[in-house]
């Protein structure tokens, strides 16, 4: 049976990469909506490539690490380095949501608090999920039972 909390974290990993993507399509509007902040909101008004860009860039990383949690799960075939990389996205995923109880990174004055602490906890839920199911497949990660 694959591993729930690994398939928990990379669907919620790809949700998060395509809310990422809708933002691009969605536009300036959007940005605001899911606080990215007023200068990347105007930066896209403006027609200014980088918000797209760095939104991009942030739904690949997420679609790469959605797909190491499916393969951890035994989902789709073995990807490079699966310990290791589960272990840093865990690793990611927490620090970032553990920001919430660091008050001068938690206090920034280009993203709302309200956005602070909701995406703080969502990606500490994340970060659970991705380091739970690590840890309950650590024996089979480097096992040949593992699919590829």
């Amino acid at each position: 049976m694959a591993n729930p909390w690994l398939v928990a974290g990379g669907w919620m990993s790809l949700v998060a990469a395509v809310a990422h993507v809708a933002c691009i399509i969605g536009g300036p509007d959007w940005y605001r909506f899911f606080g990215a902040g007023e200068p990347i909101a105007q930066a896209a008004e403006r027609g200014s490539w980088v918000p797209a860009l760095l939104t991009l860039g942030i739904a690949t990383i997420l679609a790469v690490w959605a797909a190491y949690a499916f393969a951890g799960a035994g989902l789709i075939r073995r990807l490079p380095l699966m310990r290791s990389a589960l272990v840093a996205i865990s690793a990611v995923y927490l620090a970032r949501g553990l920001i919430i109880l660091y008050p001068p990174l938690f206090n920034r004055s280009d993203l709302s608090a309200a956005f602070m602490l909701w995406s703080s906890l969502i990606v500490l839920v994340i970060g659970v999920a991705y380091a739970v199911g690590t840890w309950r497949a650590w024996p089979f990660l480097t096992s040949k039972g593992l699919v590829g």
